[in-house]
């Protein structure tokens, strides 16, 4: 992270088959990153802007005549030598076949296909935002455990197909039972999910990942689980976004955007600072705090993946 000032901006473009793989090229022999997969573009040439640099690049680099766009987001990123901003954006339709007139060979793959390849560092995060939906729910506190995975079902039954198991006062051997009962509801869903803190639980249930509390991210030196699974955070500030890309999390949320009920002592952070915190993440940031489906346009205005969220998401009863 860090000053955003003399940056390179560079523009990249998603294209999608009907079958909903992704286009990724391969950098040739002598370039920077040689052998690596990305995704098409270039740089922002003076005077031009980022939705004409994408169509001169595609059309030079791919022989495609680009029409609707739409941002996914916006990575920033230190080399030795400079610093980019790698604006990639979806392509919502094209004329003509992708041809590889400057790389060296073009896949069409899944994007968690994708997640697999050696890539330049800043397309990364682009492959997680393509993984990643909009909508990251959150579960209040167990309490009654047939209670609990009858709403949780209810949830998955919404299309929610990322969430948080969030259980800080179970006891261990209580929260080990719900948490695989919870992880196989999940999966049977086609949903993720993902254990609030306990990352040595996560590891041995196998489970798809961990969500690191802001406290026990500051406590960490490394990213505490391997690329196979998912590791997100809790972050309020720029210190801890920071240490998030630090230790290298695939994607954080971000609040409270406003004062929340549950949290009415936390400073909200509002649109504004939210969308300048987000400009300086190396990843996926969600928005938290206060927000309801409906702000969904107004987060990704912002930056953000999506909007994250405990009552935003609860069915109703």
């Amino acid at each position: 992270m860090g000053s955003l000032h003399d940056a390179v901006q560079v523009v990249a473009g998603i294209l999608s088959d009907a079958a909903g793989r992704v286009l990724l090229a391969r950098r040739p022999h002598g370039a920077h990153l040689a052998g690596t997969w990305e995704f098409p573009g270039g740089k922002i040439e003076a005077g031009e802007s980022a939705e004409d640099a994408l169509r001169r690049e595609l059309r030079e680099e791919l022989g495609v005549e680009i029409g609707a766009i739409e941002p996914l987001i916006s990575v920033p990123w230190r080399y030795p030598r400079k610093s980019i901003v790698l604006h990639a954006f979806r392509v919502l339709d094209y004329r003509g076949e992708a041809h590889a007139h400057e790389h060296a060979a073009l896949r069409w793959l899944e994007p968690t296909a994708a997640h697999d390849l050696e890539m330049p560092p800043p397309d990364r995060p682009i492959v997680n935002a393509l993984r990643l939906p909009q909508q990251y729910a959150i579960t209040p506190e167990p309490r009654d455990d047939v209670a609990f995975l009858e709403s949780f079902r209810l949830l998955l039954a919404t299309g929610v197909r990322l969430v948080q198991l969030r259980a800080k006062e179970l006891a261990a051997d209580r929260l080990r039972e719900l948490a695989v009962t919870a992880a196989d509801t999940a999966r049977s869903a086609g949903a993720v999910m993902l254990l609030n803190g306990h990352v040595a639980l996560a590891r041995e249930l196998g489970l798809d990942g961990v969500h690191l509390p802001a406290s026990e991210l500051m406590r960490l030196d490394a990213r505490p689980l391997d690329r196979s699974r998912w590791v997100g955070a809790s972050c309020h500030d720029a210190r801890e976004l920071a240490h998030a890309a630090a230790i290298d999390v695939d994607f954080a949320v971000l609040g409270p955007v406003r004062t929340t009920s549950s949290h009415p002592d936390a400073a909200a952070v509002g649109w504004q600072r939210f969308a300048e915190l987000v400009a300086a993440a190396p990843f996926p940031v969600f928005a938290l705090g206060g927000l309801h489906p409906a702000d969904l346009a107004a987060a990704r205005a912002a930056g953000a993946q999506g909007i994250a969220g405990i009552s935003a998401f609860q069915p109703k009863s």
